[in-house]
């Protein structure tokens, strides 16, 4: 057959198995801190099918500065006005966790998909606005849980999935450092609480999707704050401990008192075996500097002496791999394993875990107090918990 005669390849000829010519999903950074530089990075690393096109902070300077250091196209002071861009097909929402109801709904009602970093908002009923407004627009609501794609947490819940430890009945999970990065996480009126809701959260979600996602029969929590009383209001010390419909016991350790940098670990005890995993230490080289340099890991403070800089450090905590996933999910190549449900599932626990350090007891779930201002309220007026029941 000559070119002149040959037909036109259809379309699934043109995708192939790569799907290399379907185009790369827009994305538009709200915040331009630390998280935001995160996810810009990990665009960067698994650009194939997703590169960011716009930034938006209203911080003077940010947003231009941001988008030169990553090299964005476009830039705006307002996130509303990113919100119009055509080139934006999802955004990624790393604001403080008050903003992020607003956003959302803001977002979907622009057609906008939302990526939103954790916690999901501050509110029950925040929670269940952002999950009705992007199911009425017709858009993916994904919560950003990084934890369901570190390399090393995911090896073990597929080992776990295949039976190698029997039935599991304990999942521990730890996250320690010594403070958030952004002031505004220490002001309980922004962040809606302390070191529960913004490492907290992370070990609940890990424990229920671990355990397979079943439902929480009871959650009971321990908070103090220990260190950090001149600089917040909020917890910076708190055990979690939840109970699952089958049995199976979470416990969840998070803090904002441990110097050093970053420590997140977990352990899983079934009838059959157990595994533990590190997530950094294990990917990264013990150095001694007598004069210290550049970078070792997120949240260590200096570089001399005994230190341990951790090398693929995005790639670790799993965050290139979670937005990918996220942009697949957009083509409809992909199912969300994080969504709105999975963060408003969260939010109840915080709530719970809240209210059990203020009545100091078992709080039973379902438990969706109506008119709570923040998380955080349920512990320092334990009335409010004790209403609800």
């Amino acid at each position: 057959m000559s070119s002149s005669t040959r037909r036109p390849p259809d379309e699934s000829e043109l995708l192939g198995s790569e799907d290399r010519f379907v185009s790369k999903v827009g994305i538009g950074i709200v915040g331009s801190r630390f998280q935001a530089d995160c996810i810009a990075a990990s665009v960067k690393a698994m650009p194939e099918e997703m590169e960011v096109v716009a930034v938006a902070s209203p911080t003077k300077g940010n947003a231009d500065a941001f988008a030169r250091r990553h090299s964005i196209p476009r830039h705006y002071s307002d996130y509303r006005e990113m919100l119009r861009d055509p080139a934006v097909e999802m955004i990624s929402i790393t604001a403080p966790n008050r903003l992020h109801a607003q956003m959302t709904i803001d977002a979907a009602r622009a057609g906008k998909h939302v990526v939103c970093e954790k916690p999901l908002c501050v509110t029950l009923e925040e929670a269940d606005a952002m999950i009705n407004a992007c199911e009425a627009a017709g858009v993916l609501l994904m919560y950003a849980e990084e934890l369901f794609f570190a390399p090393k947490y995911v090896k073990a819940k597929q080992m776990a999935d295949e039976g190698a430890f029997g039935r599991i009945h304990l999942v521990k999970q730890g996250e320690k450092h010594s403070g958030p990065h952004s002031d505004w996480f220490w002001d309980v009126e922004q962040s809606g609480g302390g070191a529960l809701m913004d490492l907290g959260c992370h070990g609940i979600a890990f424990c229920w999707w671990f355990l397979g996602k079943q439902k929480i029969k009871s959650v009971y929590a321990q908070l103090s704050t220990q260190v950090n009383s001149q600089r917040t209001q909020g917890d910076d010390e708190a055990i979690t401990i939840i109970e699952f419909e089958n049995g199976a016991i979470g416990m969840v350790e998070s803090s904002w008192n441990r110097p050093g940098g970053m420590d997140d670990t977990i352990e899983i005890f079934g009838d059959k075996g157990q595994t533990y995993a590190d997530m950094l230490m294990g990917n990264a080289l013990p150095t001694y500097s007598e004069v210290g340099f550049g970078y070792a890991v997120e949240k260590a403070s200096s570089t001399k002496g005994w230190t341990y800089p951790v090398f693929e450090e995005h790639w670790n905590y799993g965050f290139p791999q979670e937005m990918r996933h996220f942009a697949r999910c957009v083509r409809g190549k992909e199912t969300p394993i994080s969504d709105g449900e999975t963060g408003r599932v969260v939010q109840e626990v915080l709530y719970a875990a809240y209210a059990s350090a203020g009545l100091g007891r078992k709080i039973m779930l379902p438990f969706r107090p109506k008119g709570i201002n923040k998380p955080i309220d349920l512990w320092k007026k334990p009335e409010l918990a004790k209403a609800a029941l």
